[in-house]
């Protein structure tokens, strides 16, 4: 019998907000919790892994950007989006008192606090996506239009053109 992973916050927000999804648990490496990784261990394409970034704007305040694990934001294209002139990503000692999540474990459900979420549009091409379920080690599976519901994203090109 598999072990059962335990709920993570952003699992109980789902439930409660009774939006549907899986718990699917990897194993972690503390020397590389990039999305590469996780998608490996998942054993499923990048493209279909998605990182949550946190990104402070120069007028709105922060920002959440749910992009393709293969991916780099484009901070331009963010500070368009969300009404700002510039965008800067913030300091990884900031992410815990900010959103109660940890680098490698920030999930875009559940932050102490709801911010503007902008979701990279390439997400609407697939029948599921993986984001973080707020623990190294768990992500969400689920649909992205119940992504974009649970946590009122926009979807938009925030992505970096490939190089």
């Amino acid at each position: 019998m598999k072990e059962k992973t335990a709920k993570t916050n952003a699992a109980r927000m789902l439930d409660k907000a009774k939006v549907a999804y899986q718990l699917v648990a990897y194993e972690v490496d503390e020397d590389d919790v990039s999305a590469a990784a996780v998608a490996q261990k998942l054993g499923q394409d990048v493209t279909r892994v998605f990182k949550t970034l946190v990104l402070h704007g120069d007028k709105g305040g922060h920002i959440v950007c749910v992009v393709p694990g293969d991916d780099e934001v484009d901070l331009k294209k963010v500070a368009r989006a969300s009404g700002n002139k510039k965008c800067e990503m913030i300091a990884v000692k900031e992410l815990l008192p900010l959103t109660g999540y940890i680098r490698g474990g920030c999930s875009p459900v559940g932050m102490k606090k709801p911010f503007p979420t902008y979701i990279h549009q390439s997400a609407t091409g697939f029948d599921h996506i993986y984001v973080s379920a707020g623990l190294r080690g768990v992500q969400l599976r689920m649909a992205p239009q119940d992504l974009i519901r649970a946590t009122g994203a926009e979807i938009a090109d925030i992505v970096a053109a490939a190089s």
